[in-house]
């Protein structure tokens, strides 16, 4: 019988972002397959968070261009973006926690091109006049990446419902990063 690699990966985001101590048996026990198979497919918990790590990059990359961050107001574009990222917004929280991902010299190409696709539409913003020009593009990007998993905890713990999540980040992002008169 032929593992699905894209089940497991989902099954194993789903989980960690539940439980991010979730042990290797009990990702192959949600994922419906043996620890052995899990193995086979990942061996160690290291290369499952580097392919959950190559997952969520993807599925970053998928909601920016879905975002069409070139188009119109960046306000918009930020409002796009956070409603296109928000169905990964767990395993991004997860992943952010995971510390072997940002340590070191060497951080994965793909946090690097995404990291610069927000800091362009901050810059952006910030050049229409629509975000402030004290607050950093990268500070911005970091900003929402917190506000992301923060949102994603909340929901996952009965916080905050689901469908408001998406209201409450914009709203709190934008409000801070408006620019309503000069500093």
């Amino acid at each position: 019988m032929a593992v699905d690699r894209d089940h497991v990966l989902r099954t194993a985001a789903a989980l960690l972002t539940r439980k991010a101590t979730a042990t290797m048996d009990e990702v192959a026990r949600a994922a419906g397959i043996s620890r052995a198979t899990l193995n086979r497919h990942f061996p160690g918990r290291d290369a499952l968070i580097r392919s959950l790590e190559a997952h969520g990059i993807a599925e970053c990359e998928a909601a920016l261009a879905a975002a069409r961050l070139d188009e119109g107001a960046a306000a918009d574009a930020v409002r796009r973006l956070v409603r296109e990222i928000q169905p990964a917004a767990g395993l991004l929280a997860f992943l952010y926690t995971e510390n072997q991902l940002f340590e070191g010299e060497e951080m994965n190409p793909g946090w690097v091109r995404i990291d610069a696709r927000l800091a362009a539409l901050f810059r952006r913003g910030q050049e229409s006049g629509e975000f402030r020009l004290d607050l950093s593009p990268a500070w911005l990007t970091e900003a929402l990446y917190g506000l992301l998993a923060s949102g994603a905890w909340a929901v996952s713990e009965g916080r905050v419902a689901r469908n408001d999540i998406t209201y409450m980040i914009v709203e709190l992002m934008l409000g801070g990063a408006a620019r309503t008169g000069e500093p």
